[in-house]
């Protein structure tokens, strides 16, 4: 029963890595002007996402030095994600 909480962990923070991604990829794509904010569909996902992503991107802001224009605080949250899933895959195995 253990080791299906932990796989039900993992699959989430794969999943919150999946909207990271999506996220990152929008904001470039507003950025461009590939897409815009004038359209109801990519106005209602963009502030969803950041709605999603904000209280998790926000602490690690606050604590990386400013870098200009670009932001690297998804990345050190995919990366700290990876790490989790890395220590809670072994958990899996021994109480699965």
């Amino acid at each position: 029963m253990l080791g299906g909480l932990f796989n039900a962990l993992i699959y989430l923070l794969q999943v919150l890595q999946t909207v990271i991604l999506v996220w990152f990829i929008l904001s470039l794509l507003i950025s461009f002007n590939v897409v815009n904010l004038h359209n109801q569909f990519v106005a209602a996902l963009w502030r969803g996402l950041n709605a999603i992503l904000d209280p998790l991107l926000n602490p690690i802001r606050k604590v990386m030095p400013n870098t200009g224009g670009i932001d690297f605080s998804p990345m050190v949250l995919i990366i700290g994600i990876m790490v989790i899933v890395k220590f809670m895959e072994p958990m899996v195995y021994r109480y699965g």
